[in-house]
């Protein structure tokens, strides 16, 4: 007769755990777009592209889009190489895909990353105070709100300029269900972004995005495919409104994308010429997303993200 294993009680299960290491994590998110979120000032915790994809995983970790790590920006080379031009950037953002791999921005995982380091104690920022943060992607400088935050994100940048100038668009996107591939334009925000319009919310509405889209020409580091419907009238009291679903490399669908939604307000933008506008509401399946586009102190336009980040519950990890 086989012996039955017998249930752990939990005294059994915390004698088992007591002498593993933990490290504290954190859960936010910006508009539904997720992040596990942990505090490693010396960097000391060197997470694996593996480690990370268990963490991000649904259903057998804690489950995110993405994980961030808050380390001190002179702790990594990438760092060192933002503080060079950016002494104040004390604190930098570690970003990785669910997947595990490396991403040089995420404008969403900006603001709940400040907003992590303001809760945690590691940084003192009180509503019309600025931060400026190191990413892969270079500094970034965020603005505490009232509610919520904006990110001065930089500039914006045609991938394909002559083409895109000429076309309106320089890549084809195919996706399961469009019957006919669709014209597309590639759009760096520090990270590469692929905008597709649609014809109406309707179309966007029923858009099935579990398998990754087809973008030809890729580019050389894979990008983020935004599909975007105007509403009617686009512009409306001066602000022009947008709706947006994603499908992020490394991720899949995701709730939100901060850098895809200035993007896709920048494509939109150059569309509409003459009846387009500097101030954008973009939508998304996890709330709205402000988008604004100014004159940068450098001369140069650049584009300011606004939106909330909330930090929904705490834990540790043991190994």
């Amino acid at each position: 007769m086989t012996e039955q294993p017998q249930p752990r009680t939990r005294r059994r299960r915390d004698a088992e755990t007591a002498h593993r290491p933990s490290l504290p994590f954190t859960k936010g998110h910006g508009t539904g777009n997720d992040f596990v979120l942990i505090a490693d000032p010396e960097g000391n915790a060197h997470l694996e592209p593996e480690q990370v994809a268990r963490l991000a995983d649904r259903h057998q970790g804690i489950g995110a889009d993405g994980v961030i790590r808050a380390v001190r920006s002179a702790r990594l080379p990438e760092g060192e190489t933002v503080l060079a031009e950016h002494p104040e950037a004390e604190w930098f953002m570690d970003y990785r895909n669910g997947d595990g791999s490396t991403a040089e921005m995420c404008g969403n995982g900006v603001r709940v990353f400040v907003h992590f380091l303001v809760e945690s104690g590691l940084v003192e920022l009180t509503p019309g105070q600025s931060l400026t943060i190191g990413t892969r992607a270079g500094a970034r400088t965020v603005t505490r709100l009232e509610r919520g935050y904006s990110i001065d994100m930089g500039t914006w940048t045609l991938l394909e300029p002559e083409q895109a100038e000429q076309n309106a668009s320089d890549a084809l996107v195919r996706l399961a269900g469009l019957p006919d591939p669709r014209p597309a334009l590639s759009i760096s925000m520090g990270n590469p972004h692929t905008v597709v319009p649609l014809t109406s919310l309707a179309e966007l509405q029923t858009l099935d995005l579990h398998e990754a889209p087809l973008v030809e020409p890729v580019p050389p580091h894979g990008t983020n495919v935004e599909f975007v419907a105007a509403h009617e009238p686009l512009v409306a009291e001066g602000v022009g409104r947008v709706r947006m679903r994603v499908h992020e490399r490394g991720v899949g669908e995701t709730q939100s994308c901060g850098t895809g939604a200035c993007a896709a307000a920048a494509a939109m933008r150059l569309w509409a010429g003459a009846e387009g506008s500097d101030s954008w509401l973009v939508e998304v399946p996890g709330g709205v997303l402000g988008v604004d586009f100014v004159a940068g102190g450098d001369g140069q336009e650049h584009v300011v993200l606004s939106g909330p980040a909330e930090l929904v519950f705490e834990g540790e990890l043991t190994a």
